[in-house]
């Protein structure tokens, strides 16, 4: 086993992909930070959920799995174009690590030039577990509940978040 890993997302809503891809992380770390990217975007169709919605989803997940002793949450809001401040904020946000896992190119490349060693995920059925396709299911009023944990459910049931995703989806007339 390694030390702390780093693993970044917008866990729009934390899926079964995200769990899987932390079992894997944790299956080869002590420790996993887990960075939730774009903390301050909210109440909008890529990002429907806020910051601490999000980070219920995934400690009452980790709870779940018997993880949560093993992880920490921290919030990473974005910095849009300005990246070297992305790179400022991670180091702001989250306690030191020794590796970080992601699969989008562009935080791979950022957290390379600032020295980091940075390694893939293996994707837990990309087609299935999709953020995406999981809201559009949401928007549509289909099932997608076998795609998270029952833990996320629970959360998305208490603050009513199939119905926000709906309203919010027809607000941007996207169904």
């Amino acid at each position: 086993m390694n030390g702390r890993a780093f693993y970044i997302g917008r866990f729009q809503p934390f899926h079964l992909g995200h769990l899987n891809a932390l079992k894997w992380i944790l299956s080869r770390e002590k420790e996993v930070i887990i960075g939730i990217g774009s903390a301050q975007q909210s109440f909008e169709p890529k990002n429907p959920f806020t910051a601490g919605e999000r980070a219920l989803m995934i400690w009452e997940a980790l709870k779940q799995e018997n993880l949560l002793e093993r992880a920490l949450i921290v919030m990473v809001p974005d910095t849009y174009s300005e990246h070297s401040k992305w790179i400022c904020n991670i180091r702001t946000y989250a306690p030191t690590f020794d590796t970080a896992y992601t699969n989008d190119e562009l935080s791979r490349l950022l957290l390379e030039e600032a020295g980091y060693q940075v390694s893939p995920i293996p994707f837990f059925d990309r087609e299935k577990y999709s953020g995406t396709s999981i809201r559009l299911l949401m928007a549509r009023g289909m099932q997608w509940r076998d795609l998270v944990p029952q833990a996320t459910a629970k959360v998305i049931d208490a603050i009513n978040g199939e119905q926000r995703v709906q309203r919010i989806y027809r607000l941007h007339g996207i169904v």
